[in-house]
């Protein structure tokens, strides 16, 4: 089965090359794609130094435009399915999601079609959040949980695998959402097509260095996106 790990960055120069080092010390075989949104720090050039010891494993696409987080996972997607992986990974690059939990991730997604790392699955499992921001995500998932009716703890997750079958039948073409907003959209996307999707309890911790991307417009697309999402499905133009 080829697996393929999707890593988007926007100035990541400090944690690009640590997280890929760590994925191929895996004893499974992953793949890593980075998608740089033409990072000023230069991310991408440490990626292609990287390329040297990995020419097989370790692929780039940087694209010209940033325009949000859902926008480089959707090029991703589709990079992996023209590629022909049979399971794709979602992960940040800043340690918030461990390497260490991608054999967990995919071992869950053999007998499901999509499984996410989840931090409110088992308890709240965060490490180094703000209580703030604790708070603000938890209760999140519970506002898009009540509204969207998705049997899934943590929504706004964003360490996820899919099947290749699962994002063939998306509608990847169909989303809308850019910013964390993607990540609930996929969710319910996937729910409302009938795939079976399974969470797998991971500890989540805050990352140590670079800096968050998290801003009050992604927050209002979060929340207004959601009663779309739901209207939408409610007049079948979902």
């Amino acid at each position: 089965m080829k697996k393929l790990v999707i890593i988007p960055t926007y100035n990541e120069k400090e944690n690009i090359e640590k997280i890929i080092s760590e994925v191929f010390a895996l004893p499974d075989d992953y793949h890593v794609l980075v998608v740089d949104d033409s990072s000023p720090d230069k991310t991408a050039d440490i990626v292609r130094k990287m390329q040297n010891m990995y020419p097989h494993n370790l692929h780039l696409s940087v694209r010209k435009v940033k325009d949000g987080l859902g926008k480089a996972y959707l090029h991703g997607f589709q990079w992996a399915l023209q590629n022909k992986y049979d399971y794709i990974f979602e992960m940040d690059a800043d340690f918030s999601h461990n390497p260490q939990d991608l054999p967990k991730l995919y071992e869950a997604c053999l007998h499901a079609d999509m499984a996410v790392g989840s931090r409110y699955s088992k308890g709240v499992n965060v490490v180094n959040w703000p209580m703030g921001r604790v708070l603000l995500s938890y209760f999140a998932s519970k506002y898009v949980r009540f509204i969207l009716g998705i049997p899934i703890h943590d929504t706004t997750a964003g360490f996820v695998c899919f099947s290749k079958k699962t994002l063939e039948q998306i509608g990847l073409g169909d989303v809308k959402l850019k910013g964390y907003g993607f990540q609930i959209e996929m969710k319910f996307r996937a729910f409302k097509k009938g795939f079976k999707i399974v969470e797998v309890p991971i500890i989540f911790t805050n990352r140590i260095l670079g800096e968050s991307k998290m801003n009050g417009g992604i927050i209002h697309e979060a929340v207004f996106g959601v009663l779309n999402l739901k209207w939408k499905s409610l007049i079948n133009k979902l």
